[in-house]
């Protein structure tokens, strides 16, 4: 193929991911895997997403093809069922009742399921038996996070026989790289993988295996989601173990950042909201908030209206920086704010929050679990969002935030610092609050410069405008993906001409 003509013709990708929005959601990776297809389409690509029928999919249809994967001892019968989204766009479900007919996607009672290595192996042979059964192959495969590591690492090994497939490179997607989908050793075989992938060159990871960094180092191409996070990911702080391996492939990485769903997250239609509102019209705002604090069962009265309503929608987990809080927690509870928390996570940050709200009742309210109605409400109603993350490859909720004039308090790290335009206080300038270190000391003095800028409704007014007129579609993200995909498709092309000339000889 041309050059010309590799720039030009429309891509046909095969995309695989453990969940996607809206069938099974249980982070930021499910609202890009639903998302970023719906962008490549309108750019006039074809793409076609594979994901695992979670129980909590519901019926989806029958399957139109089945396929038998063999691991090791084990059979597993997989059928495959195609769910048409539009002309260029469709959902494959891996569905096998024994692997994913189950409670929680990754496990349940806070305990990972203990078969997830086999469960998205399955996913990665089974996504790439469903393309080896079309007419035309596609054009590449692009697989999300460690659950789908293993695809990269199959086209290499299991189906480098295939001419065919030789030819189809690999995009690999680091949505959080501190999620490295570790197993035993032994479970190679159990998977059916080739014990000379126990190797620093494969994946092998401090005497266990890594799908994650199968992903890294048999993809073709290697990106993350957003510029910042992609060289944090290269020093010891933020690599996870794993930067020496990012240096050596740091040609093949990339930082693209997340766009964000600018249908589903819009407050002049948003359908969770009681009034809509915009830019130019943020009157409904303030019904927003009234039914914010009345879910919450704090006071609704005038001066609790007047009073600012700070929203958190996040993992409790300490990466979000639930560990500022607890360091906080006292500080907090004496602000002239309130607050909204939404989320589920690690048990004894749930505890905190629920014993924070118990300890100031007017002031503080959690509910522990998700609600993507209450989510919508949250952006809509509060007047700061907090995000004071230890890491955020990208985040998505301090663009939400922007979009519905809620003025995110965030950290300075990865994806936040893409995003938010620290606030000038000489200027006035910018479109939310950001602060460098991380302790509870910094959290606060940001949390503090925001309310006093609050106290002057002008002041306010131009940030939250200054946020609303932020440009977050997925349009600019996906086409410098296909710019990153057509890149790969031609390394791949220059990989299979040197192969041939170095076969004959040359």
């Amino acid at each position: 193929m041309s050059a010309e003509s590799m720039s030009s013709s429309a891509l046909s990708v095969l995309m695989v991911a453990s969940e996607a929005q809206p069938y099974a959601k249980t982070g930021g990776l499910a609202d890009v895997a639903g998302a970023l297809p719906d962008a490549l389409a309108r750019l006039g690509h074809a793409v076609t997403l594979v994901m695992p029928r979670y129980r909590e999919v519901g019926p989806v249809g029958r399957a139109g093809r089945y396929v038998t994967v063999t691991m090791g001892e084990r059979s597993f019968d997989v059928g495959l069922v195609e769910v048409v989204h539009g002309p260029r766009q469709r959902v494959v479900f891996v569905e096998c009742d024994e692997l994913y007919d189950r409670e929680g996607i990754y496990g349940a009672a806070g305990h990972d399921h203990p078969d997830n290595a086999v469960r998205f192996a399955v996913l990665a042979r089974a996504s790439l038996e469903y393309a080896a059964g079309l007419d035309t192959p596609p054009s590449l495969v692009h697989s999300h996070d460690w659950q789908t590591g293993l695809v990269p690492v199959l086209l290499r090994t299991r189906y480098w026989e295939d001419p065919a497939w030789r030819q189809i490179p690999s995009v690999f997607t680091i949505h959080n790289l501190a999620y490295k989908g570790l197993f035993p050793a032994e479970a190679l075989a159990s998977l059916d993988l080739d014990s000379a992938l126990l190797s620093r060159e494969g994946l092998e990871f401090w005497n266990q295996i890594s799908f994650l960094k199968g992903g890294i180092n048999f993809a073709d191409a290697v990106t993350t989601v957003s510029a910042t996070y992609a060289r944090e990911i290269l020093t010891p702080e933020h690599g996870e173990g794993l930067e020496g391996l990012l240096l050596h492939r740091q040609h093949l990485l990339s930082g693209i950042r997340n766009g964000i769903d600018t249908d589903a997250w819009d407050p002049r239609r948003d359908p969770y909201l009681p009034v809509p509102f915009s830019a130019s019209d943020l009157d409904g705002k303030q019904a927003a908030k009234r039914e914010v604090l009345v879910r919450f069962g704090l006071p609704e009265d005038a001066a609790a209206l007047a009073r600012p309503l700070i929203g958190m929608v996040s993992r409790m987990v300490d990466q979000k920086g639930l560990d500022l809080i607890r360091g906080a927690r006292e500080a907090l509870g004496q602000m002239e704010a309130a607050f909204v928390v939404l989320g589920t996570g690690e048990r004894e940050n749930e505890e905190m929050w629920r014993e924070m709200a118990a300890s100031h009742p007017t002031r503080i309210s959690v509910q522990v679990g998700f609600d993507e109605r209450l989510a919508h409400l949250i952006e809509g109603g509060a007047d700061l969002f907090l995000m004071p993350s230890r890491f955020e490859p990208c985040g998505l909720n301090q663009m939400y935030s922007m979009r519905y004039g809620t003025v995110p308090v965030v950290r300075a790290t990865g994806g936040l610092v893409d995003t938010v335009q620290p606030f000038e206080p000489r200027t006035g300038a910018g479109t939310g609050f950001m602060f460098r270190d991380y302790t509870s000391s910094a959290m606060l003095s940001a949390l503090e410069t925001a309310l006093a800028v609050f106290a002057s409704p002008a002041r306010w007014r131009v940030l939250q405008q200054a946020g609303m007129h932020q440009d977050f579609s997925w349009d600019a993200a996906a086409a410098v993906y296909v710019q990153r995909y057509r890149q790969a498709i031609g390394r791949r092309l220059e990989a299979e001409d040197e192969d041939e000339r170095e076969s004959r000889g040359e």
